[in-house]
């Protein structure tokens, strides 16, 4: 189970670099085009290049148009598929400065306690997403520039955050059979 739970968390870790990769393009190339548009409008390129200034700009040389709306959804699903592998591994930011010099059983306790509560939390997230799914396929909102429908970005983000949900569940589990048996079953950061 734990290998099937891990290869699920690293295959929506690995989607969600992808797309990470992808946005990082995707904004280099928006910059990069931006900063040509800018310089290409200036006086100054006009007259070392004369026609072939404008010749550029009608090639559509400048910012890519929508990236903001492609960056907010790509993040956001980014985001929410490196949950998975964050909660597998308990890679989450602790702040363990008062807990360190707790017994081993204490800490057991503690852990188990935190990953139930941080699982209930994502099962809210997740289940407020696919509301936000349903209210904007209903409603038929696109985004601005592009025109693609917002639920999109939720029904992606969602999906990612159903394996987040499974992840933590078994974590959970885990997390309370170590407190109960004493013997450690989930990796550690």
């Amino acid at each position: 189970m734990h290998q099937a739970i891990g290869r699920l968390a690293r295959g929506t870790a690995v989607i969600g670099g992808f797309v990470l990769i992808a946005l990082i393009v995707l904004t280099t190339v928006s910059i990069v085009g931006r900063s040509l548009s800018d310089i290409l409008h200036s006086d100054t390129a006009s007259g070392l290049l004369g026609e072939g200034a404008q010749w550029l700009l009608d090639l559509g040389v400048g910012e890519v148009s929508g990236s903001y709306e492609l960056l907010e959804a790509g993040v956001a699903f980014a985001i929410f598929s490196f949950f998975p592998i964050c909660q597998l591994y308990t890679s989450h930011a602790t702040v363990d400065v008062f807990t360190s010099l707790l017994p081993p059983v204490v800490t057991r306790v503690l852990m188990a306690f935190w990953e139930v509560v941080l699982t209930a939390v994502l099962i809210l997230i997740s289940v407020q997403l696919l509301g936000g799914v349903q209210r904007y396929y209903g409603n038929g909102e696109t985004t601005l520039f592009l025109q693609f429908p917002v639920w999109w970005a939720y029904t992606a983000s969602f999906a990612a955050s159903v394996v987040t949900c499974i992840v933590a569940v078994y974590c959970a589990v885990m997390r309370l059979k170590e407190c109960l048996t004493g013997r450690s079953t989930l990796p550690q950061a």
